[in-house]
Formats: structure tokens, sequence, C-alpha cells
């Protein structure tokens, strides 16, 4: 239907779903998908609605994920016009989460509904997996629902997440992995004191530089065909007590790794503590690990997808696995082929945030001809006369 992604997107972007809010977008999903046979499961979990939506029971079994949620406008003052407000300017549409992610939600339901329309009996289940805390702290959310699927053994075969992929055209990008997110929360003791007496105290600081030093000059690992190398940084330091005469008795520094599959968390702590007693520091060291990095190779679900791009854009897609973590971590615990793709990313989480209203109707083309490729044998019997 012309239009009806449009129409769907602008109805999610007036409901102010700041994260971990859903403000009823979920239902205005679930309202759709009813009609189309999905059994609904709704999942709270705290103060988080979510909800698991299966139509079939049979294997190989496809599922989009995305969440409801939103991040904070900003200064309401700087936007052009009320981010909940949704709005067409010059063939854009404006609105918080516009980009990030509802626009990939109302895809995803006009195209299973044009794709139900034609294939009503197609081999398989479609299935699809919403949140409305992705935004937030992400621990009431996907990966509640997944634990959930796992402990009664409903896996996934196929998983598409919405997320905006996108650099420059709808289509240059799919993003089939991510890195993962480790942080480390350090504390140094010294021995606080006068800073003109400083045989009767240790300063922190100076104990810790020459670690500090080797810890940014390490090199962790190589990375590989799908990934960079892994890297280490330090996000937030600081010692003292404000004053200029006094030596401080410890310091705190954060710091984070992304990292690749070519290193564990296991190696990777190891070699920092490693580190640490060499330049024998008296330390407190706490690890907070938010998502191990997952990879989908070149597989079905990829090359589905890059089909599907081929078709509608005439793009050539790559694979990335660029940027920061997403859902998609928790879901590679159930599902082998996890992969996302969505619009393009220029403006999430900024003032003003748009997409192009005509990539609307093409990413649910995408998504559309992705579940063809995959769930009618139609990319099968194309391989064939391929090869033929």
């Amino acid at each position: 239907m012309p239009n009806a992604t449009l129409a769907l997107a602008q109805a999610l972007i007036a409901r102010r779903s700041l994260t971990p809010r859903d403000d009823q977008c979920q239902e205005l999903l679930i309202s759709r998908l009813e009609k189309l046979g999905f059994r609904i499961e709704r999942m709270r979990f705290g103060e988080v609605d979510n909800f698991w939506a299966r139509r079939g029971n049979t294997a190989p079994l496809l599922c989009f994920a995305g969440h409801t949620d939103v991040v904070p406008t900003g200064p309401l003052e700087q936007w052009d016009s009320d981010p909940f407000m949704p709005v067409i300017r010059e063939g854009r549409l404006y609105g918080r989460g516009a980009a990030d992610m509802k626009s990939s939600l109302a895809a995803f339901v006009t195209a299973i509904e044009a794709f139900l329309e034609t294939h009503a009996d197609h081999r398989g289940s479609i299935a699809l997996l919403i949140t409305s805390d992705e935004e937030g702290s992400a621990v009431d959310g996907t990966v509640k629902v997944v634990e959930t699927l796992k402990a009664r053994g409903e896996l996934l075969d196929y998983c598409i997440v919405g997320e905006p992929t996108c650099t420059d055209r709808l289509g240059d990008t799919i993003k089939n992995g991510r890195r993962g997110s480790l942080s480390g929360n350090l504390t140094i003791q010294g021995i606080q004191g006068h800073i003109a007496y400083p045989h009767l105290a240790k300063n922190p600081i100076h104990l810790a530089a020459p670690a500090i030093a080797e810890l940014a000059s390490t090199v962790w690992d190589q990375g590989n065909e799908y990934f960079p190398p892994t890297t280490w940084h330090i996000s937030n330091i600081n010692a003292g007590t404000g004053a200029t005469n006094v030596i401080p008795g410890k310091l705190n520094m954060l710091f984070n790794f992304r990292f690749s599959t070519a290193s564990t968390v296991e190696s990777l702590t190891a070699q920092v503590h490693g580190i640490l007693d060499k330049h024998g520091l008296d330390y407190q060291l706490q690890w907070e690990l938010s998502g191990k990095p997952f990879l989908t190779p070149k597989a079905e679900l990829a090359e589905a997808m890059r089909d599907a791009i081929r078709q509608t854009t005439q793009l050539d897609p790559q694979l990335s696995t660029t940027g920061g973590t997403s859902d998609g971590r928790f879901i590679a615990d159930i599902c082998k082929q996890v992969v996302e793709f969505g619009p393009i990313n220029a403006t999430i989480h900024k003032l003003n945030e748009n997409v192009e209203v005509n990539d609307l109707e093409k990413l649910s083309q995408i998504y559309q001809l992705t579940l063809e490729n995959l769930l009618t044998g139609i990319r099968d019997q194309t391989d064939s006369a391929d090869t033929d």
C-alpha cells in the first residue's frame, strides 16, 4: 500500500516513548500483528515492556528485533519542530526516533503484511522481539526475553535487528557483528601527604603513570577479517583534594575495551592485571562486561539481505562491524545468524532527527524480499539456476 510505512512510522513517532517508557507503541504494533495471526506474549520485566510475537511453529525461524524507546530530546527550543509531532519537510520525516528506530519498526510490520498477502503458506516461522529498554540500562529488555526463550529451548535461525546502519545511502551497509564492551574501574592506592614532604607520602599518580603508559601502548590483538584491532581507552581519571599542596592518597580511573572476536574477556583481564602487578601497584579493579562481541559470517541471512538490497537499491552493501553495542549482543546467544540493517544513521540521537521519506518504502521492500529469499525458496531456486 502506498505510504503504509510512512503512516505507521508517524503514528509511532507521535508517542512519547522516552526510555524506558513505551507509551503504547507496542500495543499499536501488536494490533497489526494479531490480525496477521501472530501469537503475542507480553513480557514485562521491572518497569520495561517487551513482547514476543510468533507466527508458525516450524523452522527456519526468522525474527525481526527492535526497540520502541528513544533517547531524550535535548533542548526543545533547538528543534525546528516538536520532536513528537512528526512532520515532513522537503522530503524528510522529522521526529525523535525517525531513524532510531521507529521507521524500522514500521517497515517490519508493513513488510510482513505485504509478504503474507502472497505467501500466506510460506515455510518456516516469523517472529518479532520488541523491547523498550535498548536506549537505557538494557537490563530488563531484550536480555530478559532472550533468557526466557533460551530456558524453554526456543532458538532462532535468523535475526534482523532494525538498527540504523547506513552511512550515505540506504543500502550501503549491513552490520554483521559488533565489538564487545568491557569496562574497568581501577583504584590505585597511595599515601596522602604534604607536597613539601614527599618522602612521607606516596603519589598514586606518579606510581600509576608507567603502567598507564604501558596499557596505552599495548597491542591487544591484530583484529581479523571482520574486526579492527581491539582498543583500550581511559574515559575518566581523577585524584587529589583540589589543593595544590597535597599529594593525593588515591587515584581512580575508568577505562574501556572495545574488543573483537580475536580476544576474549579472560585474555584481556589477565593482561591488564599482569601489567598492574608488574609495576607493583596497590590496586583494586572491578570489571563490567556490557556485551561480548558477535559475528555472523557470510551465510544465508547476510546473502539473502544483500540480494534484497541489490534488487531494491542497485547498491552492493558492505558488511561492517563498526559502531557501538546493540541488542544483537544478547540475541546472538540464541541465534547463530544476526545482522543489523536500517536507515541512514547520520542524525540519530541528534536534534532534528530525520529520515528520507522515499527510503521508508524501500526499507520495507528490502525486509519483504529478505523474507521471500529465506522463507519461500526463491533464492534457492535462483542459486540453482545460476549454477546451471
